[in-house]
């Protein structure tokens, strides 16, 4: 696996670092892994969500399918305290 080092980092940047590390119970570098993996889009991941986009964009460009006019809220209440 790779070894990533970092300098010249400024000083608040890793003081807050190190507050977040503690306060998950993780090492500094855990704390930067854990960072990166959230907010660096691998290709992979890429891929995955522009097959979703392509995916909900289908779903989305399909007709609707309803039965019919919805009631509303008024109907549901007036339906309901008639039972």
């Amino acid at each position: 696996m790779p070894t990533l080092y970092v300098e010249n980092v400024p000083e608040e940047l890793y003081n807050a670092l190190r507050q977040r590390a503690r306060r998950h119970r993780t090492s500094i570098s855990a704390e930067v892994l854990a960072l990166l993996n959230d907010n660096v889009v691998t290709a992979s991941e890429r891929r995955a969500r522009q097959q979703f986009l392509r995916a909900s964009q289908r779903l989305r460009s399909e007709p609707t399918v309803s039965p019919g006019e919805f009631a509303t809220a008024e109907q549901l209440q007036r339906e309901d305290r008639a039972r």
